[in-house]
């Protein structure tokens, strides 16, 4: 008798009892239930059924099985006598006297299956009494319609595939601690079919984005997690140290400069799916480690990545969505082309009432700073550049207002260490940042290709941090003698994964549409 014809009978000699049983101290320690449960496994061991068993492949999944015969009448069901096998954690159980219904959960959906005692045998049905919720089986048989219309499994055939130790929760989807959730992510997504859908279109979102890329004949490339010195973008960055070496690493907060020194190599267009580090805050916004798409494409401007991100995201959307635009906040944000754009000293005259012109004058930008929101205290002022001081006004008073997709271009040389200047005005950079629903999720400019620019911008940096500014980029020798070597005139841009998906989600914060966040150690 084979193992598929009558999965419940193993002919395998039962397993010697596990370092887990023999620990008494380890049972006595559990609560009452899962005393029970380990029990519970101790006897199937014992009767020959192996509670952590292999060797069961399902020929079917749930989801494909209720979209090809749901919809078939009891009549037509029974006249074809479909042949099926699953495998799933039990969800539900229904009824113990000589037949029971189970809910049964597996990757992709939900089914039902009818086991019977005639059917299966007087001592598979015996063990069968002693499942659990949340314990995994396998399932053969034939298809049938109830009299409720539920598409079900009649059993032939049953077979314990893993014993559940701990019992799912029944409250789960009431929990108002959500760092519980988060922490044990592994129970979220089996009890919330929102959680699992919600990777699901994760999922989808990138591999959308790779795709478009790959047809526009990028190259995906992978650069190192590791970094001499930190760069590409102005963050606190994690240090490790590499014992064989003897030096200190940091954690990538970029992989900016690896990538634009393969444009100066000869890779004309590159992109990375990138886990980026930042030793900062956590926000509803911010999270340690995120993910990033960040692509550098060789004789294009940014203004073309303006027009090839509006192209990318709302084809995404329609793609992941089903159409342009979704609910947030109790707005539509609408992806439909085109999108506004917006100069960031546009923004701040529009939002505070000073001419453009005025913005120039280091007093108007002061007196604005002391009486924003959050005002910067004095000695800030004082420290800081006319740059900065205009993107404190921006993202305190303008920011937050964008709702719709909003390219917002313009920015100080200041605060652009790694963007080209603009021709005609070089205080500013060819750079922007896509803003949607008050969030940054892109940014992108023409890259400077010069040097010696190159050069003074990381010593002005470094001017920077000596009197106080923590946020600035270092040094990196090795990156400008890469532009001496001449990179071809290049736009690149950097999308943040998780923020996108926030949006195409409805999601409220960053933790959760990442699947296992940074959370603070559990307190015992």
């Amino acid at each position: 008798m084979s193992t598929i014809d009558a999965p419940n009978l193993v002919t395998v000699a039962t397993p010697a009892e596990p370092e887990l049983l023999q620990n008494d101290a380890y049972i006595a320690a559990q609560n009452q239930v899962m005393r029970g449960r380990i029990e519970k496994m101790k006897a199937f061991a014992e009767e020959g059924v192996h509670p952590f068993a292999n060797g069961f492949t399902p020929g079917n999944i749930a989801a494909q099985l209720q979209q090809d015969y749901g919809k078939l009448s009891a009549e037509e069901l029974a006249a074809t006598s479909i042949e099926v096998s699953v495998a799933g954690r039990i969800m539900a159980i229904r009824g113990f006297g000589k037949a029971s219904f189970i809910q049964l959960k597996d990757r992709s959906a939900g089914i039902q299956a009818h086991v019977r005692k005639d059917a299966v045998g007087d001592e598979t049905y015996e063990w069968f009494k002693k499942l659990d919720v949340g314990d995994i089986v396998a399932v053969s048989g034939t298809l049938f319609m109830t009299r409720t219309e539920e598409l079900t499994i009649r059993a032939k055939s049953f077979k314990l595939l893993t014993k559940s130790l701990r019992p799912l929760p029944e409250k789960w989807h009431g929990l108002t601690d959500v760092e519980t959730r988060l922490r044990q992510r592994y129970v979220d997504c089996i009890v919330n079919d929102d959680v699992r859908k919600l990777f699901e279109t994760r999922a989808a979102v990138i591999r959308n984005i790779r795709a478009a890329l790959d047809e526009r004949s990028f190259l995906e490339v992978e650069t190192p997690m590791m970094h001499p010195t930190p760069g590409g973008a102005v963050a606190r960055p994690f240090v490790t140290h590499h014992n064989a070496l003897g030096i200190d690493l940091f954690l990538r907060i970029a992989p900016e400069l690896y990538l634009k020194r393969l444009i100066v190599g000869g890779f004309e267009r590159v992109y990375e799916i990138n886990r980026n580090f930042r030793n900062e805050g956590l926000s509803r916004k911010h999270n340690p480690e995120f993910t990033m798409l960040e692509f550098y494409w060789a004789y294009a401007t940014y203004e073309d990545l303006m027009d090839f991100t509006e192209e990318l995201m709302s084809d995404l959307c329609v793609k992941v969505l089903g159409k342009d635009s979704f609910e947030r906040n109790g707005e539509t944000v609408s992806f439909a082309r085109p999108w506004r754009r917006l100069s960031v000293r546009e923004g701040v005259s529009k939002a505070t009432g000073v001419a453009i012109s005025d913005l120039d004058k280091r007093e108007v930008l002061e007196t604005l700073a002391r009486t924003l929101p959050e005002p910067l205290k004095a000695e800030t002022i004082g420290n800081i550049g006319d740059g900065y001081l205009l993107m404190e006004i921006f993202d305190q008073k303008v920011e937050h207002t964008l709702v719709q997709p909003t390219f917002v271009f313009e920015y100080p040389a200041e605060v652009s260490p790694l963007s080209r200047r603009n021709d005609t005005a070089p205080r500013f950079v060819d750079r922007f940042e896509l803003v949607i629903a008050g969030m940054e999720v892109a940014n992108a400019f023409n890259e400077l290709n010069d040097p010696l620019d190159q050069r003074q911008r990381f010593l002005d940096q470094l001017e920077a941090k000596a009197v106080g500014n923590e946020e600035t980029h270092p040094m990196d020798d090795d990156y400008v003698r890469a532009l001496e070597y001449g990179m071809p005139p290049t736009a690149g841009e950097g999308i943040g994964i998780d923020r996108l998906v926030m949006l195409l989600t409805g999601a409220e914060s960053i933790r959760e549409v990442i699947l296992f966040p940074q959370l603070r150690p559990e307190q015992p």
